[in-house]
């Protein structure tokens, strides 16, 4: 089992990844361990032992479990904390990691290792309450959802109920008592669900998160979008073991999506979002609307919430440079997932960016600008075809009505289609030969399937990058999300916006450029090439890269 367990850390001696043994995300962090840059240490297990547990595996190897016991025990001694012990104690993140990048399609578990031991230490250490309880009614919810398949809306539902009694909004603003009880009310929504207590044992929640993390390669989502995207179907999964970093410690913690160029155009700003006194899957999963990473952003989106770079610009200065330094190493635009905790930054994961096929262009002339690439490979990043396929759609506005709403343009083009208020709606509609724009308040990995047969995607909530935003930039599909004024009544099957009342089945424009909504069908232009695209088509046609 020599080749099962890989630590990465910086300073240390390791081996160049490989994404096929220890998958992108793994293979990342080592080159970027390598490269010194701030990254929490940890140890990757590979992906052949991932593809042993998808394949049907009920339990972990003993020689597999014994070198996870014994790369446990190194990152205890090399960090001074105990996992499971009430002196300094070791928290986890275990995430999957495949060989290509398959962005919220498989599973997750953060602050892995807390109990009720635990979190009575955590508070005594840090001297904060709130923090101990928040982070571990995070756990639960997190553990709960992806190894005892609970029902996360039962959580979201919970939390909506302790924010109401509280009379806040989000969150980060819940006392620590309503945290308690979140803890509390958790435990018997696990219960409830699986029959069992919550573990408390942090060896068994290892070893659980570490099935279900493998098994998620054949879950129902991960297989259809690997069909739909057309990936080899045989590669399984690594798993990422990590010691834990905090946006959610304190105010001056945080935690955000920085991408080196827009994933929208091409352009070359810097480009993401972030939250405050929050950790990762707050900003990914669309169920909370971010703030902008930059100023530019801030503006572009009327946003009143500080931006990162405003907020904290000395680390934004840090970041931006990581963000250079990565782009040159990997000879292409970088989608990096960044913590703050207690004003030190850490990196948690860099890959390649998904981009829409404009942004694509864009980005491959941009790099060349630099420096970066050469002119015959970025023709090489761009076929014929897909040449020919930029010129998307837009609303031709001096022609069109008044727009209802406005989001965030997280995906370029305009469509016209009929509201589908659920993805199986979408996709029987799609299997009718009708156009359908799927209306979400958010969409997560379930929503795969309806977001390919739909034509657009529209959501009330989440951000640019978002799990929207970012399966729809990679699918080509136009997609607007935090249109706060679309209110959504699933059980009604209609949405509002104002006086204004939306029935499924009913037609609606969209233009992911601008981020606007309209009622009924719009007129739609195509413009000729220009940019990026003109200046590609130059370079191909007098082919002198």
């Amino acid at each position: 089992m020599s080749d099962l367990i890989t630590p990465f850390a910086l300073g240390l001696d390791m081996p160049q990844g490989d994404p096929s043994a220890h998958g992108v995300k793994g293979a990342n962090l080592m080159t970027m361990a390598q490269l010194d840059l701030p990254v929490p240490p940890g140890f990757v297990i590979s992906t052949a032992l991932g593809r042993d547990v998808s394949d049907g595996a009920d339990e972990l190897p003993k020689d597999a479990l014994e070198a996870i016991s014994a790369a446990i025990s190194t990152m205890e001694e090399n960090l001074q904390q105990g996992f499971g012990t009430g002196e300094k104690p070791l928290l986890l993140s275990v995430r999957s990691g495949a060989a290509i990048s398959m962005p919220g399609m498989m599973d997750t578990v953060l602050n892995l290792g807390f109990n009720d031991v635990v979190a009575d230490c955590v508070a005594k250490i840090t001297g904060d309450e709130r923090f101990a309880w928040d982070t571990y009614r995070r756990f639960i919810a997190s553990f709960a959802q992806v190894v005892l398949e609970c029902d996360p809306y039962d959580f979201e539902d919970m939390l909506d109920d302790l924010r109401v009694a509280a009379n806040v909004e989000t969150d980060a603003e819940l006392p620590t008592e309503r945290l308690r009880e979140a803890v509390e009310r958790s435990f018997a929504i696990v219960e409830a669900t699986s029959g069992e207590p919550f573990p408390q044992d942090v060896h068994q929640q290892l070893r659980l998160a570490l099935l279900a993390v493998f098994r998620s390669w054949n879950t129902d989502r991960a297989k259809r979008y690997r069909e739909l995207q057309n990936l080899d179907d045989t590669g399984g999964t690594a798993a990422i073991v990590q010691a834990m970093v905090f946006g959610n410690r304190n105010s001056e913690s945080c935690t955000g999506v920085y991408f080196t160029r827009n994933p929208s155009t091409g352009d070359a700003t810097p480009y993401g979002e972030w939250l405050p006194n929050a950790q990762g899957e707050d900003v990914v999963s669309g169920m909370r609307t971010p703030c902008e990473l930059t100023e530019v952003g801030r503006d572009l989106s009327m946003s009143s919430q500080p931006s990162f770079e405003a907020a904290q610009p000395s680390l934004y200065k840090e970041l931006l440079g990581i963000g250079a330094q990565l782009e040159r190493h990997f000879l292409d635009m970088q989608e990096i997932e960044f913590t703050v905790e207690s004003g030190t930054l850490y990196m948690l994961q860099t890959r390649t960016g998904k981009r829409t096929p404009k942004a694509a262009l864009a980005v491959a002339v941009g790099l060349v600008e630099d420096g970066i690439i050469s002119r015959s490979d970025a023709l090489s990043r761009c076929s014929d075809d897909e040449l020919s396929a930029l010129q998307v759609a837009k609303v031709e506005v001096s022609k069109a009505a008044k727009p209802l709403a406005k989001g965030l343009p997280a995906s370029p083009g305009a469509v016209t289609g009929a509201i589908a208020l659920t993805s199986e709606d979408a996709v029987a509609m799609a299997a009718q030969g009708e156009d359908a724009i799927l209306v979400r308040a958010e969409t997560d990995p379930r929503d795969v399937h309806g977001m390919h047969a739909a034509i657009g995607i529209l959501t009330s909530r989440g951000g640019m990058t978002s799990h929207a935003a970012v399966v729809a930039r990679s699918m080509a599909k136009a997609c607007i999300t935090a249109a706060l004024d679309v209110a959504i009544d699933i059980d009604a099957r209609r949405f509002t916006i104002g006086d204004h009342s939306f029935a499924a089945g009913d037609i609606i424009t969209i233009d992911g450029a601008t981020g606007q909504v309209y009622a009924g069908p719009q007129p739609l232009v195509r413009p000729k090439a220009d940019g990026a695209l003109a200046k590609l088509l130059e370079w191909r046609d007098g082919n002198d890269g």
